[in-house]
């Protein structure tokens, strides 16, 4: 078996780059600090993406952007265009299926593809991760870093070896020189709390973490210590699914609001944004959702959460959302929300959902509904369709993505 790890350099300010380049701009965004995240008007949010001038600033993703400014003051930010980076997702997605008919999307900047029935073809697999690395630089106007392996971990982790648009590979045999002296955090699995139990136990590097008994890590991580002793030892069995999606536990949305929010009802408009994009995702992967949880993040930083088990699981828009503001209700303590999420869980395929008859014609239309907003939308954008109650809103830049003052005047209301 032969799999790549194809991952976008920096991917949301690295599509913003080339669109802006295609479209006119003298100035490439990656050659000066920049990120992408929040507002430039009004200053808030996180860093969803880095040039690597900014990373020089000691800029991180995921900090607020009001820290990030005091590290570079002169740093350009530019909102997210969600409805941008799907369609160049899309294109290098499309672009990938010339090398392998089984692509699975991972992310919406990943992908792996397994390249096993296609390495004939080629002198070698890592002249053909050169050629597919370089067709996407100059084709498609941004970078990608591919791993190289005889399955999907070692190629993920052999994709960030050194960035940006770098070939790397990483068989077994490589990883005691490759893989092993990394920092055990550098592991795939491996975060931040589990991070912390292994350095205590004086499990620095992958290669010690991968020398330990793995009776022991069991002992301490249950399931877990079997998972990421496996990966410490290149041990990985999954197969490349072809699709959009792999087969999933869960699937959320959340958002980095541009202000403090303290109304109920402003609150309840971000939940309706993340319900028909969470939705969607559902819907497009054809499962049903038996579990709602909501999570709130106030401006100071403090999350909680709260879920539910439904009677009936589901992919409408309107209940998951309906649902997501009773637990909305429940939970807000009523302090100011920075960070709002969905996400659904409990899922099974939906063709395995059993409804009475009275219960299936009550949602047909609902369905139907559903489905059509996601062909318009696939089709020609975020910003076809707009329900009515986000026009002319402050919340609008948050609904759906960003568009321009066109963009708006063009929508088509919904309700």
């Amino acid at each position: 078996m032969i799999v790549f790890h194809i991952d976008v350099n920096s991917a949301y300010l690295s599509w913003e780059a080339a669109y802006r380049l295609q479209h006119g701009a003298k100035l490439d965004l990656r050659d000066i600090p920049s990120v992408i995240g929040g507002s430039e008007k009004n200053r808030h949010g996180i860093v969803l993406a880095k040039s690597i001038p900014a990373k020089k600033f000691g800029i991180r993703t995921g900090e607020p952007l009001v820290q990030a400014r005091r590290k570079c003051p002169n740093l350009v930010t530019i909102p997210p265009n969600y409805s941008l980076y799907m369609k160049a997702s899309n294109i290098l997605y499309e672009l990938l299926l010339d090398y392998s008919p089984n692509v699975q999307r991972f992310s919406v900047d990943e992908c792996f593809l397994d390249f096993t029935r296609q390495q004939h073809l080629w002198k070698s697999v890592k002249i053909a991760a050169e050629h597919l690395r370089s067709r996407v630089e100059n084709e498609l106007g941004f970078t990608v870093n591919i791993g190289v392996s005889n399955n999907k971990l070692l190629a993920k982790m052999g994709s960030d070896l050194k960035k940006p648009n770098m070939v790397h590979t990483l068989f077994p045999n490589e990883m005691e020189k490759k893989m092993w002296p990394l920092p055990v955090n550098d592991l795939y699995m491996v975060g931040n709390a589990t991070t912390r139990k292994l350095l205590k136990m004086g499990i620095v590097t992958i290669g010690d973490l991968a020398k330990t008994d793995k009776a022991f890590l069991k002992a301490h991580f249950k399931s877990h210590g079997d998972v990421i002793w496996n990966y410490a030892n290149g041990i990985d069995k999954t197969a490349v699914h072809s699709g959009e999606y792999l087969p999933y536990k869960g699937v959320g949305n959340g958002t980095t609001i541009s202000y403090d929010v303290t109304d109920r009802k402003e609150a309840h408009m971000v939940l309706l944004s993340l319900a028909e994009r969470v939705a969607m995702r559902l819907r497009k992967n054809e499962h049903v959702a038996g579990v709602v949880a909501i999570s709130i993040k106030n401006s100071s930083l403090i999350r909680y959460s709260h879920q539910s088990t439904l009677k009936n699981p589901t992919d409408i828009t309107n209940e998951i959302y309906q649902e997501a503001c009773r637990l909305f209700d429940q939970s807000w303590q009523g302090e100011p929300i920075r960070h709002l999420r969905i996400r659904l869980s409990s899922l099974i395929p939906r063709h395995l959902n059993q409804k009475t008859f009275f219960e299936a014609e009550k949602k047909e239309k609902l369905q139907d509904l559903d489905k059509t907003v996601d062909k318009l939308r696939e089709k020609f954008g975020d910003h076809v369709l707009k329900r009515g109650v986000f026009i002319n809103s402050r919340m609008a830049p948050i609904m759906g993505g960003v568009g321009n003052e066109e963009d708006y005047k063009m929508m088509t209301s919904i309700l």
